[in-house]
């Protein structure tokens, strides 16, 4: 159940994974694209998940449509910008829409600098125009390997100012953390904050050295923290945050049901947990299903779910100033 009355935030939403289908029909046609298909319920099965896939890589695999459309700088941009709109029609007040440049330039052979330019001009030209709170986050994609990483955080920081955080996705099992302490204490020397995808794929070892070695303020997913009882007391005596994404975890087994995940564990352990969508283009799901539909299945009660969309704002990227403008403007 979400509070009317308090900012309903997302934190941890891909903006590169949440493409509309409309719109990869659209540019498919303009640029003369294969698509699998020409209709949008033809098309869903090849971009959406619609049953729990075998892992995470197999869930990202339903990314190809989705980055086959990208097939110059307006086509990023356009899906940039839709982004913020898709985020104003979910009644979202604030939104952090994190990238892999690399990942969306690759099928094209674009420049990642280019996508970066492009995806910021794309947000900044939705906020104004939707009137939503968004801010950016970079993603280095450790899928490819940390020389590639270091090619990827280049890009980004050609446009450090329009960035407020840096965070490492992609393939955590065969990538670890430690391939990337250099690149993510660049990225804080260049003022940026710190998010770490860690614990989904692999165990509570890899959120330890995200929070010990990488100094990460959140970890997206998080989910296997919950088998060190020693890292919950260390996550909320540090006050790092978690990204939850309950639909996202449950289709790519990362928990086998809605029922399984620690999302209600980590809250009544008072961490600083929250409710995020993830990749809303591939599950088929807005914020809104997840805390009406996905939260009741893992078994939040309506308190739980008020705790976690606070717990949001306590975590976003956002100054104390600006936190407040948020809730001043809820309570008009």
């Amino acid at each position: 159940m979400i509070d009317p009355t308090f900012p309903l935030i997302d934190l941890h939403r891909h903006l590169d994974g949440n493409v509309r289908l409309e719109t990869i029909l659209d540019l498919g046609r303009q640029h003369n694209l294969p698509l699998p298909a020409w209709d949008v319920e033809g098309l869903r099965p090849h971009v959406q998940v619609t049953t729990p896939q075998p892992g995470v890589m197999a869930f990202i695999a339903k990314f190809e449509w989705m980055m086959a459309v990208l097939v110059d700088y307006a086509a990023c941009r356009r899906v940039a910008y839709e982004n913020v709109e898709d985020a104003q029609r979910e009644g979202l007040d604030y939104v952090e829409l994190r990238f892999s440049p690399w990942f969306m330039a690759e099928s094209s052979g674009l420049d990642p600098m280019g996508v970066v330019e492009a995806v910021a001009d794309g947000v900044e030209a939705g906020a104004r125009d939707f009137g939503v709170k968004a801010n950016l986050i970079g993603i280095l994609s450790r899928t490819y390997g940390p020389d590639v990483a270091w090619k990827e955080l280049e890009a980004l920081l050609q446009h450090r100012d329009r960035l407020v955080a840096l965070d490492l996705a992609g393939d955590e099992a065969n990538c670890p953390g430690d391939l990337f302490v250099e690149h993510v204490r660049k990225a804080r020397d260049a003022g940026w904050r710190v998010t770490i995808h860690a614990g989904e794929i692999t165990g509570p070892e890899s959120v330890w050295q995200a929070v010990c070695d990488l100094e990460a303020r959140r970890i997206g997913h998080a989910v296997r923290a919950i088998e060190d009882p020693a890292l919950l007391d260390h996550l909320a005596e540090h006050q790092i945050g978690i990204e939850s994404s309950l639909t996202s975890n449950v289709q790519t087994s990362t928990v086998p049901d809605y029922a399984s995940h620690p999302l209600r564990t980590f809250l009544e352990r008072g961490l600083l947990a929250t409710i995020n969508t993830d990749d809303p283009g591939v599950s088929g799901i807005d914020l809104r299903h997840e805390y009406e539909i996905a939260a009741p299945a893992a078994g939040l009660t309506a308190e739980h779910t008020h705790q976690a969309q606070r717990n949001a704002l306590t975590i976003a990227f956002l100054s104390a100033e600006e936190k407040g403008a948020l809730v001043a403007r809820k309570a008009q």
